[in-house]
């Protein structure tokens, strides 16, 4: 019988691919900073989990070389993050201590979603080694 392992993970393989971009994503904006003009991104993460759940249910696949693949053709969920604070002067909408929490708080989710895959995969070897 084989493994199948969307099943074994669930969306925590998706989540932890997702956390990855968004991690990219607050990056950018902090690294941007100081540019004149830089708007923050941000990314939605709830929608584009649901997305990943979605395409993971359809099973969809791309037959031919040609056809277009929904899966990456879909929005990437990145758009721009409504300021919290007033125009400094110079366009720039990042601040520095949102981002950073961001980034925290992404990163703990991030850890939380790896820890999960952890946990199954053990479980899959101690299923598949019989506990020794």
């Amino acid at each position: 019988m084989a493994i199948s392992f969307e099943k074994a993970f669930g969306l925590h393989a998706n989540s932890l691919q997702l956390r990855a971009q968004n991690a990219e994503v607050i990056a950018s904006n902090i690294a941007n900073a100081d540019t004149p003009g830089y708007k923050a991104k941000g990314m939605d993460f709830e929608k584009m989990l649901a997305q990943a759940a979605t395409k993971q249910q359809s099973g969809m696949s791309r037959t031919h070389e040609k056809h277009f693949d929904v899966r990456t053709e879909l929005n990437n969920g990145v758009d721009f993050r409504m300021p919290n604070q007033a125009d400094t002067g110079d366009g720039n909408t990042v601040d520095v201590q949102v981002e950073r929490n961001l980034y925290l708080e992404n990163s703990m989710k991030y850890q939380a979603s790896l820890q999960f895959i952890n946990g199954k995969i053990k479980g899959l070897k101690k299923a598949i080694t019989g506990g020794k």
